[in-house]
């Protein structure tokens, strides 16, 4: 356990902080969990309604830094084909 105060604050910061990334992070995979599971079932509107709010969320996590900018884009792109794929 730290003894110095200002490193008693960073680790109260960082805990928040990662319970904060690992709840967003969690988030992304079932928003792309869904998005897959209603390309599977070959229901294009409600996939695409799925990949919409799924890019939504990528983008507000990319924009955090919770995710790498280029990781939120190609997710979005590997989402995005397969749901045009199921169509």
């Amino acid at each position: 356990m730290a003894n110095i105060k200002s490193q008693i604050k960073r680790n109260k910061q960082n805990e928040a902080r990662r319970r904060r990334n690992k709840a967003v992070r969690t988030a992304l995979k079932s928003a792309g969990k869904n998005v897959r599971a209603a390309a599977a079932d070959g229901d294009l509107e409600a996939a695409r309604e799925k990949l919409r709010e799924a890019a939504r969320a990528l983008d507000k996590a990319a924009s955090k830094g919770v995710l790498h900018k280029r990781a939120a884009a190609r997710r979005k792109s590997r989402l995005a084909a397969r749901v045009s794929a199921s169509a």
